[in-house]
């Protein structure tokens, strides 16, 4: 996905400095495995998720970033934490510097999802375990960490 013409406007004036932008990440399970992408720019497995446009409902933009990313449709069913500070933090291969603090929400799909082969290359369902051996953002680990366990027959505990 391009830069946003709001991250845009901000960039004309500030140039490469760091900035500070809300975001979303959908932590999507079919009973204890996790949906994972691996993203084009750095090759590396994350949960999916993106900015939050400026007037826009957190949770409208986990739906319009799980959608964007994987054409998939999703049901928030909790919010499991907030995350920021230096595991966020990402300087970009333009050299644009950025901080994120996302809020990480339980989703469950309601939909086939499949990568966009734009931003996304590879999808992937990931036990806890297997995910700690991936190449990956390591900010996910603590999100993976807060995720409620779940016992069969549960949807969210």
């Amino acid at each position: 996905m391009p830069m946003s013409s709001y991250v845009r406007s901000i960039r004309s004036r500030i140039g490469q400095d760091f900035l500070l932008l809300p975001g979303v990440t959908a932590v999507i399970r079919d009973g204890e495995r996790f949906l994972l992408a691996r993203h084009a720019h750095s090759g590396l497995w994350s949960l999916i998720g993106g900015g939050v446009e400026p007037g826009e409902d957190p949770a409208d933009a986990v739906d319009r970033e799980v959608f964007e990313e994987t054409g998939a449709r999703i049901r928030i069913t909790g919010v499991i934490g907030a995350y920021g500070g230096e595991p966020l933090a990402v300087t970009y291969p333009n050299g644009d510097q950025v901080g994120y603090v996302t809020i990480a929400y339980e989703c469950e799909l309601l939909s086939e999802a499949t990568p966009d082969l734009d931003e996304i290359i590879e999808l992937g369902w990931f036990s806890r375990a297997a995910i700690f051996a991936l190449p990956r953002r390591d900010w996910i680990d603590r999100v993976i960490r807060d995720a409620p366990r779940r016992v069969a027959g549960d949807t969210v505990r």
